[in-house]
Formats: structure tokens, sequence, C-alpha cells
């Protein structure tokens, strides 16, 4: 499999060097570029011959804010994968940048093999959600009508028992790898079941499905 394509933005010198660092030494990605502000990226990410996968994306940027950069990318370049730095998982932003479409968060100082895996999970349509962003998430969207229960059961019957079970897992914030581990399953079948998971949700991505599947009720947390 070929590298994945990494662009990095993050205001921080020795944050950004570290990180560009990691991602142009290791055989599993590469850097495609690298920016302080989301105004540079903006600009950078026009330049570039060959889009980058992912965007490691600081939230605490200066003037443009990473929430907002992010709705930017998701909206121009939907096919890019962030996620999200910060220093700090319970803030707000990170949960604002989820439901804008980012793919996960990840705590600033976590350990490089950490990252790289986390970049390969999400280039494979995998997303980096942690428990105590799933409950932020349950919050914002349990079922509140006759309707949205109603619908509820729909899905339900139209997800198998397998399909909810692995809902329910990566919910949980497990990797595919770890799911597949815990659910006796190959990596390949639980991507397979989260491809039919997606199609039967009308989502596009693991945190639109985990999102859906809390406000309809299906898994808890």
């Amino acid at each position: 499999m070929k590298p994945v394509r990494v662009f990095i933005l993050e205001d921080q010198p020795a944050m950004l060097r570290n990180l560009s660092k990691l991602i142009g030494t290791s055989p599993k990605t590469q850097l495609a570029g690298t920016a302080f502000s989301a105004e540079e990226a903006i600009i950078l990410l026009d330049q570039l011959e060959e889009l980058p996968e992912v965007i490691l994306c600081d939230i605490g940027l200066p003037k443009m804010s990473g929430t907002d950069f992010c709705r930017y990318v998701k909206v121009k370049y939907p096919e890019i994968e962030l996620l999200m730095l910060t220093v700090y998982d319970d803030d707000d932003q990170v949960l604002e940048s989820v439901r804008r479409g980012a793919a996960g968060y990840l705590l600033k100082g976590i350990e490089g093999p950490k990252i790289i895996e986390a970049i390969q999970e999400v280039r494979e349509g995998g997303s980096v959600i942690q428990p105590s962003l799933a409950r932020r998430l349950l919050a914002h969207f349990k079922p509140s009508s006759q309707t949205s229960l109603t619908q509820s059961e729909s899905y339900r019957r139209s997800l198998t028992e397998r399909e909810l079970e692995c809902l329910q897992i990566v919910a949980k914030g497990l990797s595919n790898n770890e799911a597949a581990s815990v659910l006796g399953l190959s990596k390949a079948t639980i991507r397979t079941h989260l491809e039919h998971i997606y199609q039967k949700l009308d989502v596009g991505n693991r945190v639109e499905a985990v999102t859906e599947g809390l406000r309809q009720g299906l898994i808890g947390i």
C-alpha cells in the first residue's frame, strides 16, 4: 500500500517540526506540505499537484480556527480526511469539528506510532472517536420524538445483528484492527460491515455512522 500523503497545519514551530519529522521518516506516510495558519494552508492546497489524503489540523489556530478550516476543506475537498490536534479532548471545538466532517482527533503529546496508526485508519475510511466524544455526541443526538423512534425501529430492522454489534464496537473508540480482534473477524470483514452500515444509514464515514446510530437510538455508550 502506498504511503499516506499527509499535510500538517500547526502554528507551534516545535510541534510542526516534530510532526514533520515523524511523517517524513515513517515508511507508511509521506509529507505533502505544512502550514502555520489556515490562511496559508488554503493557498498551498490550491497549489499542490496532488492533494493530501489526510490533514493533521491544530484546532487552536490564531485567526481562522481549525474548526472553520475543517468546514472549508470538507466543502471544497470532501475526499480529504481531517484529524484535529488538540490539548483537551473535551474542547467544544472538537465536537464541532467532528460535526463538520472531521474524522476524529488526536491529543497533542500522543506517541508517534499512535499518530501513524490513526492516519492509516482514517485513510481507510475509519475514524478516531474516543468514548468521551461519543458520549457528547449521544447528548446531542438522543431521540426525542415518536417519529425518530419509529425511524429507529426501521433502521434496526435494516441493520443485521452483526452490523449493529460492529457499530456499537466502533462507537466505543476501537480501531478496525481492535474491532476485528474483539469480534473475532478479519479487518477486511469489519470494513465490509462498515460499508454496509454506511449505505443503510445513508452516511459517508464512521463518525457520521456513529452519530446517526446515537441519534436513532440504535446504539448506546
